[in-house]
């Protein structure tokens, strides 16, 4: 396998975990939730990570200051996932391996779940491939919709679902492994064209599939690995996950 790129979206503050803190730097069992993850990267066998940081970005480059093969990436305006990744353009310059994409948020996400889909994107070719999970309670999270061959064709938000639609337990977890050259192209089809006048890289498989490029979603990721961090409760659901093992 191609070398492997990880991007790590960080760029975000903890407004709701009342706290002053660049969101991937509250504690989670005493220990900055970031590391977790940076953690599971490296446990793949990933030795080239590009951190998008951005609210208090000098706090997180200090934290992660020890680290080795780590580039930071300031996404200076916040407009949207998709923005983040393409931020990271200049970094990804020359890269021609596979890019796994997580959030800095997400300190349960296993390595052996990364591996799963990049072995799976090797073996498929592929230009995209999602982790998903299956939740009894999708309530808020993009559902995976597939077809009647139970092939992948989109994710659509619960803002916009269909009542039918609703009842989808599998969704989406902002987990991605991309082919390097696919990613770059489907950065240029990503449009603001919404009520947030965001760049979501959610929109990023979509635009791949309809190209015809080979796109599918897997379902690796357990239901704990699905548990990110927003809130104070969810910090608390999150400790208990890892204390439990």
């Amino acid at each position: 396998m191609a070398e492997v790129c990880a991007i790590v979206l960080a760029a975000g503050q903890g407004t709701r975990m009342k706290s002053d803190l660049p969101k991937v730097l509250v504690p989670v069992c005493g220990r900055p939730m970031i590391d977790y993850v940076i953690d599971m990267l490296e446990a793949c066998g990933i030795r080239k990570t590009i951190v998008v940081v951005g609210y208090r970005a000098d706090l997180v480059r200090e934290h992660l200051a020890g680290r080795s093969g780590l580039t930071f990436v300031e996404q200076k305006e916040r407009l949207g996932t998709g923005h983040a990744v393409m931020v990271c353009r200049d970094a990804l310059a020359g890269h021609t391996g596979p890019v796994v994409i997580v959030t800095g948020d997400s300190p349960l996400v296993k390595a052996a779940s990364i591996q799963a889909l990049l072995d799976e994107r090797e073996r498929l070719n592929a230009a995209c491939l999602l982790g998903t999970a299956k939740k009894e309670n999708p309530f808020g999270l993009g559902r995976i919709v597939r077809d009647p061959d139970g092939r992948f064709t989109g994710i659509v938000e619960e803002k916009d679902a269909t009542p039918e639609q609703r009842l989808i337990t599998e969704v989406n977890m902002s987990c991605y492994v991309f082919a390097a050259d696919d990613l770059r192209e489907a950065l240029g089809d990503l449009r603001a064209d919404n009520a947030q006048k965001e760049y979501y890289i959610t929109d990023a498989p979509g635009h791949l599939r309809r190209r015809g490029r080979t796109v599918e979603a897997l379902p690796v990721l357990t239901p704990s690995e699905t548990l990110s961090i927003n809130t104070v409760e969810e910090l608390e659901i999150v400790e208990q996950a890892l204390r439990a093992g």
